[in-house]
């Protein structure tokens, strides 16, 4: 149990620097990048949480923050690529 109490203080540690990298990133696809680790980091401590409490919800919820990460993520590429949606 210990062993996850450590893995949720290292997740946290990585959370902290990719808000960092969001915050002071030189340019918008290092900010993009660092959004969508920052995504899949809340996918594991939504996973770490669901084995520590035994709650399966948090599977769920898990998986939800990763299909809208993912379409946050091509959304804002494409943005920045200059590209428009198609309809």
């Amino acid at each position: 149990m210990i062993g996850m109490w450590l893995f949720m203080l290292l997740l946290g540690l990585c959370s902290f620097l990719c808000l960092y990298r969001i915050g002071a990133g030189p340019t918008a696809p290092d900010r993009t990048v660092a959004i969508d680790i920052l995504g899949t980091l809340m996918v594991g401590f939504c996973a770490a949480i669901a084995i520590i409490t035994g709650a399966d919800f948090y599977l769920n919820i898990a998986i939800t923050w990763a299909l809208l990460s993912f379409i946050g993520t091509v959304a804002l590429a494409k943005y920045l690529e200059g590209r428009h949606f198609d309809a």
